[in-house]
């Protein structure tokens, strides 16, 4: 991957027309109102840890269809009160593994909850816990293309609504001031915290990190890497499904969402990245509807800025709850 897509002064100003359907908000208020009408109060059961600072607790909750999904709810030991709280969506391919490899912000002094994503967790880290039980079409190997003939039976209408209720579960939980709750992610999980800040109602902030799931006509003709590649794997084979394959992915566009979303945000983007093409990443951050920084790593790729980027998002968003 060249080191970027498009000179970066454009890249720092570019707003392309993304498609949007004209009923993306009516399906997605009816969406989140359905799974919502059948929504039970999550479970929390703590679970035994060799964590001594930390209270490890594990969380099912309903999200799509009331379909149980799974989580870690961690929050700092001898603590009292509510605390402020970070919802973090995973990258693709991984689940919500074990609770002592994701403490940086429970030793922090917040709320954590870990979303398990559906139906992942068998591509690297150590393991997901909840299974997407809902069939689909044909589809190429991944999960990009589950579901894409259809809006109402993509397989990201299920994860992005597991996203907004959990938001929800979290702010039930005793342990939560449920208004002064941020969301977190990236890469895939990038991409869901957009979609759940738009989404969902009340938040402090946004943290999407690297995000994938935005401006998808580009990035799917621009990037030769996976998880954008099994689209055009997908349309080698479904010759004439593009039209309706991009009218799908229209209702799923981190840009689209990026427009509806009314609380701050922090972006970083990686100028050499191969898998989340920059320009899919400023797309999302300058359409933005609030206030949006962003941090750009110059020489990195998909990796972005790791451990530096958490340090930068732990003072933000510090600043952002004393403000």
């Amino acid at each position: 991957m060249p080191r970027l897509d498009a000179p970066i002064d454009e890249l720092r100003d570019y707003r392309p027309a993304v498609a949007e359907p004209a009923d993306f908000d009516a399906f997605w208020a009816r969406t989140i109102a359905d799974s919502r009408a059948l929504a039970r109060a999550p479970r929390l059961e703590r679970v035994a840890s060799p964590l001594t600072a930390v209270e490890v607790y594990d969380l099912e909750f309903s999200g799509f269809g009331g379909d149980p999904v799974r989580g870690w709810f961690l929050v700092p030991s001898g603590t009292r009160g509510r605390l402020p709280a970070v919802v973090e969506y995973l990258g693709y391919g991984g689940g919500r593994g074990l609770p002592h490899e994701r403490l940086s912000w429970a030793a922090s002094g917040y709320a954590y909850l870990l979303m398990d994503t559906r139906g992942q967790g068998s591509v690297w880290g150590t393991g997901g816990a909840t299974p997407d039980p809902h069939g689909t079409g044909s589809s190429a190997p991944g999960f990009m293309t589950r579901g894409i003939d259809d809006p109402a039976a993509y397989y990201y209408r299920r994860v992005f609504t597991d996203a907004v209720l959990a938001i929800d579960a979290v702010r039930s939980l005793e342990r939560v001031d449920p208004d002064r709750v941020a969301v977190a992610g990236t890469s895939q999980g990038g991409g869901i915290s957009i979609a759940a800040a738009a989404l969902a109602e009340g938040l402090v902030g946004a943290m999407p990190d690297v995000p994938f799931l935005c401006h998808f006509e580009r990035a799917v003709g621009l990037t030769d890497r996976d998880p954008y590649q099994e689209i055009v794997r997908y349309l080698a084979v479904h010759r004439g499904a593009s039209e309706r394959v991009f009218e799908t992915l229209s209702y799923f566009d981190g840009a689209n969402f990026a427009k509806r979303a009314r609380v701050p945000a922090l972006f970083s983007v990686a100028l050499m990245d191969p898998v989340c093409p920059p320009s899919t990443v400023y797309a999302a951050r300058n359409l933005w509807g609030a206030s949006a920084e962003i941090v750009e790593y110059a020489f990195n790729e998909h990796e972005g800025g790791q451990g530096e980027q958490w340090q930068r998002q732990a003072a933000w968003l510090a600043a952002a709850l004393a403000g």
